[in-house]
């Protein structure tokens, strides 16, 4: 799927055009199916987007009720943590809305060791896309698709080592073929704590990828994996998200 680029004047235009897409995604399809499956990201990058969510007018567009919260990776921290992907969330966005809590998914991350944990939230993904995944099972598939769930949206950033979600270079979870979920022990970045994240070919399931990305220290990365495709699936992960659906990039002036 060759890559939609939307590039915006700076990162509060971003934030907002990010804000309208999954609002009105959100609506689309709580109106076509009644729910909505998203995979939120962490980091700084997201905040806005999540803040904007919780106020008018988009909280008040947005048929909760219908909206299933998971997240794309976290951090091996209580869910109180300074650093968790779900804290971040829940301040900005989740304790603001009327979303039945039942519709919050989050990683168990304070499970140890870390592969207990991602084992718990495969499990989670499961127990709720498994039915799905199964009754949209086609014998002509590709091979080992119906093993893996559809989000309806996944929410991505990308790091100034082409590393997305907790996917980074050179570890073993990139090439992750079967589990839904995966362990990272030593991850590259900040803070250097273990990380749960989704696999590639979960990611790549989604009916619709949105890349986030802000900065000029990320614009070498993304210039390669926009421009010089084949190259950069050898050295950035993030180039590996290839979606059965559409794959968007949000870029402001500064990572450009």
């Amino acid at each position: 799927m060759k890559p939609e680029v939307q590039r915006y004047r700076n990162f509060e235009a971003l934030s907002s055009a990010a804000a309208e897409f999954t609002c009105r995604l959100a609506g689309e399809c709580v109106e076509k199916h009644g729910i909505f499956t998203v995979a939120l990201s962490g980091g700084n990058t997201p905040r806005p987007l999540y803040e904007a969510l919780a106020k008018p007018p988009f909280n008040t567009r947005i048929p909760w009720r219908g909206i299933h919260l998971f997240w794309g990776d976290e951090r091996c921290v209580s869910s109180d943590h300074p650093e968790s992907n779900f804290g971040m969330a829940f301040r900005a966005l989740v304790s603001k809305v009327p979303i039945p809590s039942q519709n919050v998914h989050r990683i168990p991350a304070e499970i140890e060791p870390p592969e207990d944990a991602a084992e718990a939230y495969e499990k989670i993904l499961r127990e709720f896309f498994e039915p799905s995944v199964k009754k949209n099972t086609h014998s002509n598939a590709p091979c080992g698709s119906e093993r893996f769930p559809s989000f309806d949206l996944i929410l991505l950033g990308v790091g100034k080592d082409g590393h997305t979600a907790s996917l980074f270079p050179g570890d073993q979870a990139v090439e992750e073929e079967k589990r839904w979920v995966a362990a990272v022990r030593a991850p590259h970045s900040s803070p250097p704590v273990p990380r749960i994240t989704l696999t590639l070919p979960v990611i790549n399931r989604a009916q619709c990828v949105l890349f986030m990305a802000s900065g000029s220290g990320k614009r070498e990365v993304i210039r390669s994996i926009l421009e010089d495709f084949s190259p950069a699936t050898r050295l950035y992960p993030a180039a590996r998200v290839n979606p059965e659906g559409r794959l968007i990039w949000l870029i402001d002036e500064g990572a450009a």
